[in-house]
């Protein structure tokens, strides 16, 4: 995977966006690909798993290493949980 190809989420197919991992991660990488719509049923669904499982009001969206590939959840606690960290537009074609 090549840093300007912009995937789409296995879960809706939507694009994805380019997110700044906080500095205070365990993450080396500068960034990850993360699925940011609030309709993909990953997310959508992780609300009530969350609640059923854990008894926590919270959700994950997919999120996708560029370095290795490697894919899995991005914990949320809102809706507009990291949305402060989105880095891309998912209307610039240029990413």
């Amino acid at each position: 995977m090549t840093d300007n190809t912009r995937p789409c989420c296995p879960h809706c197919n939507q694009p994805m966006k380019k997110w700044k991992v906080p500095p205070d991660s365990t993450w080396n990488e500068e960034w990850h690909w993360v699925c940011f719509n609030d309709e993909c049923p990953y997310y959508v669904r992780g609300w009530e798993w969350m609640v059923e499982k854990y008894n926590h009001r919270s959700s994950y969206r997919h999120r996708l290493n560029p370095s290795n590939g490697t894919c899995g959840p991005l914990p949320v606690w809102s809706p507009e949980a990291h949305k402060d960290y989105i880095i891309d537009d998912e209307d610039d074609d240029r990413k």
